[in-house]
């Protein structure tokens, strides 16, 4: 006798808070995909730590490769790379909201990009072929890559955002351990870059064909999104990090000043980041100070952002980038005066800070803007931004400006350590549009009791 499983059919219903915002109630992670939300937390940082890999395999390689080549000082493949990364991010994000582009295809789509750019830089003999293979192509793919892994945990997790978000941007140091081991620097380039893009691409292929985007306005069971919850850490993290008042078009985000306020204060965190880097690998330099020991404490300290993500979520979005700001800026300063007090144990101290508050910042910017303008257009959402972070990376990579800027170290510190205060000073008007302050909410001046009682008399 042969049986056949009936079709199991997912009760679910719509409901609706005090703003009019829509709820999607009554499905589990399980049931949507297939396991435990959990997984789309790890197999993100999977495809970002690979991907993140792959890009520090060129930049170990890249000496070695210009003397294979005979490339001379040309930097651009690498500016190019970062530059599709911004291209791609937002028409990425526009397909995969329309339902043309599936997490799990644009994961394929940027493994392969990256093998084919990876294996071009190793074999192609001409800087025009490395250009378009590597720049275009393997940049197009990490571009794909990073847009779906750090927007799809903030989808998964819309009640804890923070710790998911920083969780998978930390990935991008831990992309960096491999290279702290001698034997995989000193291998040859093309055999290094030719490894690093094959393996980024499996283990991106890997990890995507895993995903798996929630249907629009889902919440998880369990916290009911219209009720204050009776946990005190749920009730502080609600309180702190408020659900967007409705979900925003991408269009509607572009004409919020506090779009705009949050690409400015991105910009300028990563700029600061870029050269903070570059300030302190040459005090590094100076001071007798090991590459291998500033890189191990950079690692380190980006592989904090998984905490500071955490922290989010209970002390507020905004709170953790001010305080991200705020560090980093004093990192730059603290560079500067380790650099005329020749102390290595502070520089080393101030590469972690800037590695910690630098990745914070992109988890900061990154959750927040699903906070504000909702879950369901945050891919394009956050390539809007993309272009805020990746510009400065395109110009410290692809141009010898960063190496024009650290040649006066003092008016180098000081201006960074400026701009990370005045990202700081940014940071405190981003607000929610369409959230009402506490200050503005005006009081009724004839309570209802004392009408009736007024009218009854």
């Amino acid at each position: 006798m042969e049986t056949t499983d009936l079709p199991t059919v997912l009760l679910c219903r719509e409901v609706r808070d005090r703003r009019g915002r829509v709820y999607r109630i009554g499905e589990s992670d399980v049931e949507l995909l297939g396991r435990g939300r959990i997984w789309m937390a790890f197999l993100p940082w999977a495809g970002i730590a690979a991907i993140s890999c792959a890009a520090y395999a060129y930049l170990v390689a890249r000496t070695g490769l210009r003397e294979a080549h005979g490339w001379g000082g040309h930097l651009w493949p690498a500016g190019l790379w970062a530059l599709s990364q911004a291209a791609v991010a937002h028409p990425a994000g526009r397909l995969r909201e329309c339902g043309r582009l599936s997490a799990r295809a644009a994961m394929t789509s940027g493994a392969f990009g990256t093998l084919l750019g990876y294996l071009a830089l190793a074999a192609a003999p001409q800087l025009t072929a490395a250009r378009l293979g590597f720049g275009v192509l393997a940049g197009a793919g990490a571009g794909l890559v990073h847009a779906t892994c750090l927007t799809l945990p903030g989808k998964c997790w819309p009640e804890r955002r923070g710790a998911a978000t920083g969780f998978v941007a930390s990935g991008l140091a831990v992309g960096a351990v491999p290279f702290l081991i001698p034997a995989v620097r000193e291998a040859a380039p093309r055999t290094l870059l030719a490894a690093a893009g094959a393996g980024a691409c499996l283990a991106a292929w890997t990890a995507g064909r895993r995903f798996r985007d929630p249907p629009g306005n889902w919440w998880p069971p369990g916290p009911d999104p219209r009720s204050v919850p009776a946990d005190g850490v749920a009730r502080r993290a609600r309180e702190r990090n408020p659900p967007a008042v409705r979900h925003h078009s991408h269009q509607q985000a572009a004409g919020a000043p506090v779009l705009w306020l949050m690409g400015l204060c991105l910009l300028g965190a990563a700029g600061v980041t870029v050269l903070g880097f570059c300030q302190q690998a040459r005090y590094g330099q100076e001071l007798g100070v090991s590459a291998g020991s500033v890189r191990s404490v950079t690692v380190t300290g980006g592989a904090v952002v998984a905490v500071t993500g955490a922290w989010s979520d209970r002390a507020g979005r905004r709170t953790a980038l001010v305080a991200a700001c705020l560090v980093l800026g004093v990192a730059q300063l603290g560079t500067g005066l380790a650099g005329r007090t020749d102390s290595a144990a502070l520089l080393l101290c101030c590469a972690a800070l800037t590695a910690a508050a630098g990745g914070t910042t992109l988890a900061s910017v990154t959750a927040p803007a699903a906070d504000h303008f909702g879950e369901n257009h945050s891919a394009s959402i956050h390539g809007l931004l993309a272009g805020a972070w990746l510009l400065p990376v395109a110009v410290g990579c692809g141009t010898a400006a960063m190496a024009t800027a650290t040649q006066h170290p003092c008016v180098t510190c000081l201006s960074a350590g400026g701009t990370g205060l005045g990202c700081a000073a940014v940071a405190l008007f981003l607000r929610a549009p369409g959230r009402l302050s506490a200050r503005r909410i005006v009081p009724n001046p004839h309570p209802l009791g004392e009408e009736m009682a007024r009218h009854d008399g």
